[in-house]
């Protein structure tokens, strides 16, 4: 199949299971890549949290932080309300800066991340990317911000119509009534440009060699695997990767390691337009598009 016929048969794959992504993969040796979308923004949910522990490790690298120094989080409900991690503590805990970010990547903590974005604010990463030459991630805002939406003032039974506002608010330019879900104030990103963070970790130039190894371990721990994972985990193959949900919105970045030395990053960012809180569908969609890129990508 020509890559024209294949790009064309999954954006109709994608517009039938009533997805809109961006979407990249590209081969992390060679450079060569194959996309859709690419450069359409997104806010990018719980994927700032692979920047913040870049950000995190590089100044514990610099000394200017000391991974050992205890901090006290307070219980999740508090503040950062989620389902795994400090976030269903229930009593104050005390946890050392380099566990935080264990648990804010690897598990996807909200609590551990907004401790460690007390310690290192959004722009200090805007900043601290921008050392490292990676333009086009916008960090903006904390994760305690993600849990002030319809999603969590409406009752249970009625949360397919926050998906519903979360589908029908927004604006041709990628403006919303949730500022969450508005580009120009949440936290953001393309498929391009988080692919470059990949590229970044996989490949250190500017990164430190040590930092960027930390990060990977990080990524390669992860323990949300249902995206995903599936299509690119196996005996022959390492996959790393942090997934990030909000409302309709379903991401998940990552580097799939095969045996024969070919490594891949892999970037989903995409939107649903069926207002539900559970799609497996969707995840299963976004999932087969991704490998149909890479296997197009790797059969080159």
């Amino acid at each position: 199949m020509s890559t024209e016929a294949l790009l064309r048969g999954l954006r109709a794959d994608l517009e039938d299971g009533g997805l809109r992504g961006s979407f990249l993969v590209r081969d992390l040796r060679s450079g060569h890549e194959l996309a859709i979308d690419p450069d359409r923004e997104y806010p990018i949910a719980s994927l700032v949290k692979v920047p913040l522990a870049m950000a995190t490790l590089e100044r514990i690298r610099r000394g200017e932080l000391d991974g050992a120094t205890p901090m006290e989080v307070p219980p999740g409900g508090v503040s950062t309300p989620g389902p795994i991690g400090v976030t269903r503590f229930r009593h104050p805990a005390v946890i050392a800066i380099d566990d935080l970010v264990y648990l804010s990547t690897s598990l996807s903590d909200g609590a551990a991340a907004d401790v460690l974005f007390d310690l290192t604010p959004p722009a200090e990463i805007t900043r601290i990317l921008g050392e490292w030459g990676l333009r086009g991630i916008a960090v903006r805002h904390l994760m305690r911000d993600l849990v002030d939406t319809p999603a969590e003032r409406f009752p249970a039974a009625e949360a397919d119509l926050a998906h519903t506002l979360a589908i029908g608010a927004g604006t041709a330019g990628q403006g919303h009534r949730l500022p969450q879900l508005d580009v120009t104030r949440a936290n953001s990103a393309s498929a391009r440009s988080f692919a470059e963070v990949l590229q970044a970790l996989w490949t250190p130039s500017k990164i430190d060699p040590s930092v960027a190894a930390r990060v990977r371990e990080l990524m390669a721990n992860n323990v949300l695997r249902h995206r995903l994972t599936p299509d690119f985990a196996s005996d022959a193959a390492r996959w790393s990767s942090k997934t990030g949900t909000l409302l309709n919105l379903r991401h998940e970045a990552g580097v799939v390691e095969h045996a024969d030395g070919r490594v891949f990053g892999v970037v989903a960012l995409t939107q649903s337009r069926v207002p539900a809180v559970v799609q497996p569908e969707a995840e299963v969609l976004m999932a087969r598009v991704a490998r149909a890129l890479r296997d197009h990508l790797r059969g080159r």
